[in-house]
């Protein structure tokens, strides 16, 4: 028996809810399908937007051979069937429209496996995946394909399903805040929505209002994918949110990912980074704090660690900020690999044997100890071809102001 989901895909563009922005008349994929002009695509959406129901519709825009293949459920061997099959296709003037879903999830080296097929025009590739095709398609294979973006339904396009769902199973009777309820708990899910009337169904509840829908619900599932795009968004805004000094903003992200399951060691490692990159030595004491927050975390348990983070979080967002150590360090590393084949000066190098004595390694090195005020006025760090160069420029705020004065004075003295 087939489940409501697929009895309810819609079989063409006017049946098909959401995504008005790639399929109205006017938009040029629209116009390229009706005019049979099929190309390689990526449809890139959370989970429930479509994805699979639209690269069938699209297909069907193409007469040829439409073949499916999961990167969950099927490898290699799968795909050589496939282009074998398009092969015979080729041979008597038909096209084939391969749907690869999740195709992030093949690796790299399987993802090279399309890249001949598709320069052939062997075949016309369209892939769904939930995950930001930036980080993980191949470049090459990226390059080939167009990137469709397909948002979350709003309330208004979930209520059309809703109700086409709800006369389908005959539950026309469910009132408004019922209604309300299980378009809020689907979460712009499409397929979660068509699921709980499904459930609804089979419960045959004999009253449809919110109370028996909550008692049926429960609770809401949370949209969370700890190695999804949504939890990458969400670590995103909690980063930002202390960066930007708002430590409730922190706050909330922060909660917003432990009630859907995030580690909080995965946040507590951000946070690490944040006390870095937007704190650094405008307020040493951020990277202790965070670091001691965690080992609090570790020896007595969630419970009483998270709030060890956050305490940490909300140091980190009040705490002065400087990306200054981010910048320099940045760019020394540029500095670095552009002149990786200048040799260390030689005042600059040690000298553990004799013939390096002799050859005048560590000649003319200063001690800073026995220099007054432990600093060797004029003495040379970097190769002489770069001359000397300043990457630390320390900001206004927190404890940098005192190293910005500090180094105004040294370096007024070289």
């Amino acid at each position: 028996m087939k489940p409501l989901a697929e009895k309810l895909r819609p079989q063409n563009l006017d049946e098909f809810f959401g995504q008005r922005h790639l399929l109205d008349e006017d938009c040029p994929l629209r116009q390229g399908l009706e005019k049979g002009q099929l190309h390689s695509m990526i449809l890139w959406g959370p989970s429930g937007t479509g994805k699979t129901t639209l690269a069938r519709i699209i297909a069907g825009y193409v007469e040829g051979h439409f073949a499916q293949i999961s990167a969950v459920l099927d490898g290699v061997k799968e795909l050589r069937a496939v282009i074998e099959d398009a092969k015979k296709f080729q041979n008597i003037g038909q096209k084939t429209v391969l749907f690869v879903d999740e195709i992030h999830r093949f690796n790299k080296a399987q993802q090279d496996g399309f890249l001949p097929h598709i320069e052939s025009g062997l075949i016309t590739l369209i892939g769904a995946t939930t995950e930001n095709p930036s980080f993980e398609l191949n470049r090459a294979l990226l390059s080939r394909m167009s990137v469709y973006v397909l948002k979350v339904l709003s309330a208004e396009e979930l209520a059309q399903i809703l109700q086409r769902a709800l006369a389908h199973e005959g539950l026309e009777a469910m009132d408004g805040e019922a209604r309300a309820l299980v378009i809020k708990v689907s979460g712009g899910d499409a397929r979660r929505l068509i699921n709980i009337v499904e459930q609804v169904a089979l419960a045959k509840l004999a009253v449809l209002d919110k109370v028996s829908m909550g008692v049926l619900l429960q609770e809401k599932i949370n949209a969370f994918d700890k190695g999804g795009d949504i939890f990458y968004q969400q670590l995103s805004a909690f980063h930002k949110s202390v960066r930007g000094s708002s430590p409730d903003g922190a706050l909330y992200w922060m909660a917003r990912m432990l009630v859907a399951g995030c580690d909080t060691k995965t946040i507590a490692r951000r946070l690490l980074a944040i006390a870095s990159e937007d704190i650094g030595n405008a307020d040493p004491r951020a990277l202790e704090i965070t670091l001691n927050a965690w080992q609090i975390f570790e020896r007595v348990g969630a419970k009483e660690g998270n709030r060890a983070i956050a305490q940490a979080a909300v140091y980190c967002a009040v705490a002065p900020k400087s990306n200054a150590i981010y910048k320099a360090f940045n760019q020394a590393m540029s500095a670095a690999r552009e002149s990786s084949d200048l040799a260390v000066p030689k005042h600059l190098c040690n000298a553990p044997t004799g013939l390096m004595d002799e050859l005048g390694y560590g000649e003319g090195y200063r001690y800073a100890h026995d220099e007054v005020d432990g600093f060797a006025k004029g003495q040379s760090y970097f190769p002489k071809e770069m001359g000397e160069q300043i990457y630390y420029e320390p900001v206004d705020r927190g404890l940098e102001i005192k190293i910005s004065d500090k180094l105004k004075q040294l370096r007024s003295e070289k």
